[in-house]
């Protein structure tokens, strides 16, 4: 690890901020510099510091988490962003992860997944607490029929890109040219009808088809 990385939290109860920057206090990783109660505050803040890194309740006042994810990931897309809830709803998880959401955490996680999490979503991956990867990765039975299966190839690289990894960094790993990762990672995009990384990492794991 380089650096700390600067992180706010951001929940309207004071006594979760309290407990996870207590949860937080030696991590190594992230160094705390900001607790909001608000959205609002939130944006008002990143956009006079500098945030690596934002854990942030799902359901805040006046602008709620999925849709402050999107607005913050629009203008900061370098900016990892895990979002915190004690619901696991499968559709409120996904739609938070396709507005660019890094993660999603449920507030009832042990201090190893939560340190976990931060630490694979700093890597660069897309993850999640113990109980939500359960719930995301049961397939649903009506979609099994339609989707379009990965040919070998094209699970080693998205389980690359799921890792975070770049085009060229697949490309040497797996001993191929830039090219050629292109465009299989072009054509993965196509066959599933999403429009990045971000939304086709989501419709694997809702589909389980990361591990398939």
């Amino acid at each position: 690890m380089d650096k700390a990385y600067k992180t706010i939290i951001v929940d309207d109860h004071p006594i979760v901020i309290s407990g996870i920057s207590g949860l937080l206090s030696d991590l190594e990783s992230v160094e705390i510099v900001g607790k909001l109660q608000s959205g609002v505050k939130l944006v008002e803040y990143i956009e006079e510091n500098e945030v690596d890194l934002i854990l942030m309740d799902i359901f805040l006042p006046v602008i709620n988490g999925v849709d402050l994810c999107k607005t913050i990931k629009q203008k900061y897309p370098q900016i990892v962003i895990i979002g915190m809830s004690s619901q696991s709803e499968r559709s409120l998880v996904m739609q938070f992860i396709q507005n660019g959401g890094n993660g999603y955490i449920l507030k009832s996680a042990s201090f190893e997944e939560f340190k976990r999490c931060i630490n694979k979503a700093i890597e660069g991956e897309i993850v999640f607490s113990d109980e939500v990867k359960a719930i995301i990765s049961q397939p649903q039975s009506e979609d099994l029929e339609r989707i379009p299966s990965l040919s070998r190839r094209e699970k080693d690289i998205v389980m690359l890109l799921s890792k975070g990894k770049s085009t060229q960094e697949i490309a040497d790993e797996l001993f191929l040219s830039f090219l050629t990762v292109q465009t299989h990672r072009r054509n993965i995009l196509q066959k599933y009808k999403t429009k990045n990384v971000a939304e086709l990492m989501a419709f694997l794991l809702k589909n389980n088809l990361l591990n398939a």
